[in-house]
């Protein structure tokens, strides 16, 4: 049927419904003003002279009051506050008429507040009664029995919209909630049963089939807590997308979705200055190296949210170049991009992008990241963590940039492998050139990235799919997470409040054992760690460590305007001569292939930082000299 039909149908079928419940509320008047008993037959027939100019007064006022502008299916609060005010001026109209037209003769003062109460009643209880049929039309029929877990405002509109739509196929059968105030309560005659620790047991009792965990706003450890819960009822259990996402609306049954091994992992959401991030990129032209990457794709999303007067986007592979470029172009149709295929060691290439666009700021996110690969290919690492990142500050230097942030990692943190060592010969070349130099040099220093390229997310995912082994190298090992989105909007406001020669340090909160990743994915996927898919320990691999570290023991850590940024400064910074003098002799081992020198060459460089951190030194010394070729 039309929709306009429709409507106009429903509309009038409610048009008529308010204008039969006027003689039925007028009468029963009459009829209760004498104790349901006989009504005298001349105010029987005055009543009924009267009820033409009644029912006349009364359908005016309905619709002056718009009553058929709200849905039944969806009657509410509002609903009946537009009833209360029609029959008050309706009431208020018909008496006055026909105290106008008879002097209201035949009619008994009581029967004014009775037909108002009576007419309120009949108008807005249909529509009431209406809406709780709708809503429990579910509970006459079948489908999965839901536990939701949360009694907010999260729960109470999945549950609401469960009940509203029968063909959802869900029946919300309680609620559970820590609050002792919610417990015992009903919620659209949903009893809220228990707290959370009640799931197990309630699950048995009440039959339960799926586990819905409405609590956006739970933390990672809230999140483990209740997904332990979950599993030891062994039952399916789903959530609602977070906080942040859910800002932008209201929560529906079309939002249910697995549990993430983000949402276990997840920490606070990151209140971000983001007047400052604008101010500061506003406006601009901002350059990402490797901007087709995980980090660098992410940091392009974010920065086109500040308005840059132009964002360039480098990278040396042509697929993610394409990917980013067209996503980017879907998102933001009005945002000036340049893409630029090149390699950051191609110094003309480089310096032609520099004096052609004049970027502003610059985030290089340009490096090889995987450590085992990396171990054998000591002249790769170097030409490209080192020397690209090289090229690319001497020529922001050149063009005088305003910003340079170098994008680091834990891994430069006392270096067990030849990839960290090479982005701590980064930092340090920034370092170094941030003494001589009007342009802001800054790195950014964090852990792991949860569902990064080549990350040990997606390994884990295939080898689940799969049906295992999840291969994990050791029990014991712990690597420190955050999640692609947080990582850059830090980064960015580390941009914003950096002074140059700075090393920031984002706070990655507790590391996590990487046997308990592999057991929460399996979990995740509805499968049991060591008995549907094994987990197999395969050792360290070359240039693995089992903890990583964030800064150097030598290293000033201080706290800076944002409570998830620290910096590290080192008492003495490096001599741009020496680090100047290191690579050079990097760039002559790359040109004789000599895997040697290229070692002997990094040695020197990641030596040169703080005075104090010997100890650091001889580390690095010793992982470069023992790794083969």
């Amino acid at each position: 049927m039309n929709p306009l039909l429709d409507r106009m149908r429903n509309r009038s079928v409610a048009f008529v419904h308010d204008l039969l419940m006027v003689p039925v509320a007028w009468l029963l008047a009459y009829w209760l003003r004498f104790n349901l008993g006989e009504i005298p037959p001349e105010l029987r027939d005055g009543a009924l002279l009267a009820l033409p100019l009644v029912m006349l007064a009364q359908g005016f006022a309905n619709s002056v009051f718009g009553l058929y502008r709200g849905v039944w299916r969806f009657a509410s609060l509002p609903d009946l506050v537009r009833i209360l005010k029609a029959v008050l001026a309706g009431t208020a109209l018909a008496f006055f008429a026909l105290f106008i037209f008879n002097r209201m003769q035949a009619v008994p003062r009581s029967v004014l507040p009775l037909y108002l109460v009576l007419q309120v009643l009949l108008l807005g209880g249909p529509r009431l009664v209406y809406r709780w049929l709708k809503d429990h039309r579910l509970s006459l029929g079948t489908g999965e029995r839901v536990l939701v877990v949360g009694a907010g405002q999260a729960g109470e509109m999945v549950a609401r919209d469960m009940l509203r739509d029968h063909h959802l196929g869900y029946l919300p059968v309680a609620f559970v909630d820590d609050k002792p105030r919610r417990q015992g309560a009903e919620i659209h005659g949903i009893p809220v049963r228990g707290s959370t620790e009640d799931i197990p047991a309630l699950v048995q009792e009440l039959e339960v089939d799926l586990i819905l965990l409405a609590i956006p706003s739970a933390s990672g450890v809230q999140m483990q807590r209740l997904v332990a819960l979950c599993e030891r009822a062994g039952r399916p259990f789903r959530t609602v997308p977070p906080l942040k996402e859910l800002m932008r609306g209201q929560v529906n049954v079309n939002q249910i979705r697995p549990v993430s091994i983000e949402d276990l992992l997840g920490r606070d959401p990151v209140e971000l200055d983001w007047a400052g991030i604008r101010a500061g990129l506003a406006g601009r032209v901002v350059l990402v190296t490797g901007g087709g990457g995980s980090i660098g794709a992410e940091l392009c999303r974010q920065i086109a949210l500040a308005g840059p007067e132009r964002l360039l986007i480098a990278d040396n592979g042509e697929y993610n170049l394409y990917r980013i470029d067209a996503e980017l172009a879907g998102r933001h149709p009005d945002l000036a991009r340049v893409c630029r295929l090149l390699d950051v060691t191609d110094a003309t290439a480089v310096e032609g992008l520099f004096r052609g666009e004049r970027p502003q700021i610059v985030f290089h996110a340009a490096a090889y990241k995987h450590v085992p690969l990396l171990e054998g290919q000591v002249r790769a690492a170097v030409r490209n963590n080192v020397l690209g990142t090289a090229v690319v500050a001497r020529t922001a230097d050149t063009f005088g940039c305003e910003r340079f942030v170098l994008i680091s990692t834990d891994k430069a943190v006392n270096p067990a492998s030849l990839m960290g060592a090479t982005k701590r010969a980064a930092e340090v070349v920034c370092q170094a050139l941030a003494t001589r130099s009007a342009t802001r040099f800054a790195a950014v220093r964090f852990g792991n990235v949860l569902d990064s390229a080549g990350s040990v997310v997606p390994l884990f995912r295939r080898q689940i799919a799969s049906g295992g082994p999840v291969t994990v190298t050791d029990p014991e090992m712990e690597r420190f997470f955050m999640t692609i989105p947080e990582a850059c909007q830090l980064i960015m406001q580390a941009a914003a409040i950096g002074e140059g020669g700075e090393i920031f340090v984002l706070d990655m909160g507790e590391p996590v054992k990487i046997r308990y990743l592999a057991e929460q994915m399996i979990h995740l996927s509805g499968r049991r760690p060591g008995e549907d898919i094994a987990i197999e320990y395969i050792g360290l691999r070359p240039g693995e460590k089992l903890r990583e570290e964030l800064f150097y023991a030598a290293e000033d850590l201080r706290k800076t305007s944002h409570p998830k940024i620290r910096v590290a400064r080192c008492g003495t910074q490096p001599s741009w001569d020496a680090v100047e003098a290191r690579l050079r002799s990097c760039e002559e081992a790359v040109a004789r292939c000599d895997d040697f020198g290229l070692r002997a060459a990094l040695i020197g460089l990641v030596a040169e930082r703080c005075e104090k951190a010997k100890p650091e030194s001889d580390a690095a010394n010793t992982t470069l000299e023992t790794t083969d070729g």
